[in-house]
């Protein structure tokens, strides 16, 4: 694959605050120092209230914290000052947090003055474009720029570099029962898994299904099948479709070893020996880090 193939896509998914700021409506208040970072105390910085993200990779953070360790923190953050003489984080709290990690006194920060919903806004909106949620996440925060601010689909993949359809899908995810949620905000169930289970009316029947996907360790495509067999009993009786084979245990074993290294969704097909191992990815960036491991 050529890099002019990936460039459009890679800048559709992987807009920074460079590029999102601008969209934001317009603000009356000037950059402190002309819009150029400045250091400052990480212990002056308060939470975002407004952080979309529930969840962290520590692993994540202390690898970030190693290299702010070794070569500083390459991009600022985004604060606004507040009344008490202290500051409010809006975008990079991986890199804050990291650099509380890393034992830094301060670090470098782009100072903004915005109102409290221009800040809600650019921090969900941030976090959605640089699409290190999970798919819960994602869902959350599509919902809280549509009750929030009003925003129809079209808008919010325009801010977000998505298209209309992703930010569709997204939002049924909250249709899904809790349990199955929980499931799939700890990877346990993959998007596409989850996206198949809203085939179902009842929150029971996503429930059961969920249930019965995990332990059989079906892929997306096996648990489509799956579905449109309870759904449609009289189609698949007639096709004669073979059952899905039990899962040897060591098999399996490798399977949740794998899915736990990576962090996504693994499928060993094995037949006496020999077979085939497939991942499955949801996101550039997913592919990206799977590219960095496979890679050394």
């Amino acid at each position: 694959m050529t890099t002019a193939a990936i460039d459009p896509k890679r800048r559709a998914l992987g807009k920074g605050l460079d590029s999102l700021l601008p969209r934001v409506q317009p603000i009356a208040a000037v950059e402190a120092e002309g819009g150029k970072p400045r250091e400052i105390n990480l212990d002056q910085i308060d939470r975002n209230p407004f952080q979309t993200r529930s969840q962290m990779n520590e692993e994540q953070l202390a690898e970030l914290a190693a290299s702010i360790t070794s070569n500083g923190v390459v991009q600022p953050i985004l604060v606004r000052p507040l009344p008490n003489g202290r500051f409010q984080l809006i975008a990079g709290e991986r890199r804050w947090r990291a650099s509380q990690l890393a034992g830094k006194a301060t670090i470098p920060a782009i100072l903004r003055q915005v109102s409290d919903e221009q800040a809600m806004e650019i921090t969900i909106v941030e976090n959605l474009q640089r699409a290190d949620l999970n798919p819960m996440e994602q869902a959350r925060a599509f919902e809280r720029l549509s009750r929030e601010f009003h925003m129809t689909q079209e808008q919010m993949a325009h801010r977000t570099g998505k298209d209309r359809a992703t930010v569709a899908n997204f939002l049924r995810l909250l249709k899904l029962p809790s349990t199955v949620q929980t499931r799939v905000e700890s990877g346990e169930l993959s998007f596409g898994h989850a996206r198949t289970l809203l085939a179902f009316e009842h929150a029971e029947e996503m429930e059961k299904a969920a249930q019965r996907i995990m332990e059989r360790s079906l892929s997306v495509r096996q648990t489509e099948a799956y579905v449109q067999g309870l759904l449609h009993p009289e189609k698949t009786a007639k096709k004669d479709a073979k059952p899905v084979p039990p899962i040897d245990p060591n098999v399996r074993e490798v399977q949740t070893r794998l899915q736990s290294a990576l962090g996504l969704k693994v499928q060993i097909e094995d037949h006496h020996g020999r077979g085939r191992v497939i991942i499955e990815y949801a996101r550039l960036e997913d592919f990206d880090a799977l590219l960095e491991q496979l890679a050394g």
